[in-house]
């Protein structure tokens, strides 16, 4: 059914959003067409170009630039994520592009824009989103449609953009702040780096039987990428960060890209990127401390929403008495498949010869590689000796990165526990991989029937981990998740890792809230290690009263309790809260703890009633007036992704003329085109977009900025 326009205000009202100050689409151009012609080398040749019915003559592609703001405010963040879809072609065009967001992320909205007019989208049961989404574009009607394909991936799809012009879709989701050892972190994923998606028969497995697929969707988290020996990097991004922590700041800094930091406050920062603009080919992370002695020791935060009070707090356990460190059975595994190729390995080996050093004869070692095979360097861990380790540091420093990324079977092997009588040595499985895989539910069950006593820590290597798979991974396993980026951070970062792995933890751990009824997320609060934090949210029928948080900190009890009444007025904090209990309710899915249809309830009421994206709800915008003249085709175009900084393309898709095109997507055959779209959607480009298209992209841009500042002009005068 056509939406009709409305809320069109909500665009102009949002606080510190970059890409609704007047000159942001011409800052953006201006900001593109410098950064290429600063950072991109000179163009060689044609532009991108879409392959549409055979026979056909090949058109430019659609464009994408995308600009993020964020505002942090303590805790939490709130970002708004613009993408401007540019139709260079003579057609009408559907453009469908893949990308990644923060794994917690809870997005709540998205708006489309097209000329003048502003379209606010609805949430819906995802079925009843794409029936809306089809039924616009076969109408000639403007429509946007958001879908979430795993929780850090989704896919925006835009129909009926007319040649020549450009559309917005602004996506925007709330999310809380990490921390660890007092640093703060931002994670912006940038760029959904290729996925290696088993197939039907796994490694470990001889199956006399037809099994189910795996990766179901594979086509839809298997969008075009680009050869960078064959094509430009496209994608330009922008980034704009207004940070206030709520405490006095100490270092600011950014281990990805180089920033400019103003100061804005002593509790404030603005953070962009120094070279303005960016491709689209690695995650951006911002760290931030507290100046010296001024580290908070507690936050705690609250939002009234519809009569229900809804809190976040942070809690610093004391740190645990230094205490002999106990024998540990430590098994390395490393992933040698074709994503790690180039720096990704050097990084892995780096990362796991250094957790080798801290060894003793009182531990014992194992260390699996894999890629499409696995094998282990003992059949069991055996003591650390000299010997030992000496014979591992040749195993690790001989492994060349290739092949496939089939990781269950090495989890299984990593798991399985040959001593489970040996209760007094400690059990921990150290798995560093950039988690480029698409059965993640696989991983998550395997981890949960074969944890036992072990503990799994996750060390997500290279410039886009798979931050879903690693974080999660490392939840159900009762461990942490660390990342290393480049070789300059595998010294700090290691030693932080292998520090929480000889310290004792933080355990039994529960959260106790004195008002009725309350609902506390996490419901099983996990364990901690030196230097983390406990984070929970509740939802609370009352305002008042206590929290207690109680567990055992070195072996010894530990309590504090809270009073309610101190909580600080919050922002955003009942989506984190539901996006939280979301997370639970997929994982007690996953694990056998609630059936499919109960748990598949339970995330769309929760879904519906706090207007949030997940698997079974979208977005979905449509402009009410057709604008598509009857009869004229529209052309479906998937846009091409950058390969991640630091992959290497042949290693990972091998060699021929079609390498790293994606697997069609099933909606082609509806797609409303005169004849069917190539196989291999978007061909690999020679070169990418020289300085006129860019002039031309740059100045349409500006001119719809300028249209934008006119449209909240009069909305703001209307709605006084």
């Amino acid at each position: 059914m056509p939406m009709p326009v409305s809320r069109s205000s909500s665009l102009i009202e949002q606080p510190h959003t970059a890409a609704l100050s007047p000159l942001f689409l011409a800052a953006l151009a201006l900001l593109i067409m410098l950064g290429s012609a600063r950072a991109l080398p000179a163009p060689t040749g044609s532009d991108l170009l879409l392959h549409g019915p055979a026979g056909a003559v090949p058109v430019p592609a659609l464009r994408l630039a995308t600009d993020i703001a964020v505002d942090v405010s303590g805790p939490t963040a709130r970002a708004v994520v613009t993408q401007a879809f540019r139709n260079t072609t003579p057609d009408w065009m559907e453009g469908t592009y893949v990308y990644p967001l923060p794994e917690d992320a809870a997005v709540d909205g998205m708006t489309l824009v097209v000329g003048e007019r502003v379209i606010v989208a609805d949430i819906r049961e995802r079925a009843a989103a794409k029936r809306a989404y089809a039924a616009a574009k076969a109408a000639g009607q403007s429509a946007a449609l958001t879908e979430q394909e795993r929780p850090n991936v989704f896919t925006n799809t835009v129909a009926n953009i007319a040649p020549g012009e450009t559309v917005l879709v602004q996506i925007t989701y709330q999310q809380t702040i990490p921390v660890a050892d007092a640093t703060r972190a931002l994670r912006l994923p940038l760029v959904v780096a290729p996925r290696y998606n088993p197939g039907s028969q796994a490694v470990e497995s001889v199956a006399t039987a037809p099994a189910a697929d795996p990766v179901p969707d594979r086509a839809r988290i298997s969008p075009p990428v680009l050869d960078p020996s064959q094509a430009l990097p496209v994608n330009p991004v922008t980034v704009t960060v207004r940070l206030e922590a709520g405490f006095a700041l100490g270092a600011v800094r950014s281990a990805t890209h180089a920033i400019h930091v103003t100061e804005t406050g002593p509790q404030g920062r603005r953070i962009t990127l120094a070279e303005g603009v960016v491709p689209a080919d690695r995650d951006f992370e911002l760290t931030w401390e507290p100046a010296p002695s001024r580290a908070p020791e507690l936050g705690l935060f609250r939002e009234e929403v519809a009569g229900r009070t809804y809190l976040l707090a942070t809690v610093n356990p004391p740190e645990a008495e230094a205490a002999p460190r106990p024998a540990r059975d430590v098994t390395f595994v490393i992933d040698n498949s074709g994503s790690m190729a180039g720096a990704s390995m050097r990084q892995a080996k780096a990362g796991l010869l250094a957790g080798l050093a801290r060894l003793t004869p009182r531990d014992r070692v194992n260390v699996i590689r894999f890629d499409h095979t696995w094998d282990a360097l003992f059949p069991e861990a055996v003591p650390a000796t000299p010997e030992a380790l000496r014979k591992a540091e040749i195993f690790v420093a001989d492994l060349e990165a290739r092949g496939g990324t089939e990781m269950l079977a090495p989890l299984k092997a990593a798991l399985a526990d040959p001593h489970p009588e040996e209760t007094a040595r400690v059990r921990q499985v150290v798995f560093l991989t950039d988690g480029a895989v698409g059965d993640e539910e696989r991983i998550f069950a395997a981890i949960h029937e074969g944890l036992g006593r072990s503990r799994l820590f996750m060390v997500g290597i290279g410039s886009a981990p798979n931050g879903h798979l690693m974080r999660h991974a490392a939840e159900i396993g009762r461990g942490s998740f660390t990342e290393i980026r480049d070789l300059g951070q595998v010294g700090e970062r290691t030693r932080s890792l292998y520090a929480k792995l000889e310290s004792p933890a933080v355990t039994d751990l529960t959260a106790t809230v004195s008002a009725p009824d309350a609902e506390v997320t996490p419901r099983r609060l996990p364990d901690l290690y030196r230097g983390e934090p406990l984070v929970f949210a509740a939802r609370l029928a009352h305002p008042d009263g206590t929290v207690t948080v109680s567990g055992r900190v070195g072996g010894k009890p530990w309590r504090r309790t809270l009073p309610l009444g101190e909580a600080v007025a919050g922002a955003g904090i009942s989506k984190v809260w539901a996006r939280s209990r979301i997370g639970e309710t997929e994982t007690a899915r996953i694990t056998g703890h609630l059936t499919a249809e109960a748990a598949d309830a339970t995330i769309l009421g929760l879904a519906l009633e706090h207007g949030l994206m997940t698997r079974l709800t979208s977005l979905v915008a449509v402009d009410a007036t057709p604008r598509r003249p009857a009869g004229t085709p529209l052309v479906a175009a998937d846009l091409p992704l950058n390969l991640p900084a630091g992959w290497d393309f042949a290693t990972v898709f091998g060699e021929g003329p079609q390498r790293g095109t994606a697997e069609p997507r099933q909606r082609r055959a509806e797609a409303s085109a005169p004849g069917p779209v190539a196989e291999a959607g978007i061909a690999l480009p020679q070169t990418g977009a020289g300085f006129l298209p860019q002039l031309a992209l740059g100045l349409l841009l500006a001119l719809l900025g300028l249209g934008l500042q006119r449209l909240g002009g009069r909305l703001t005068r209307r709605a006084l």
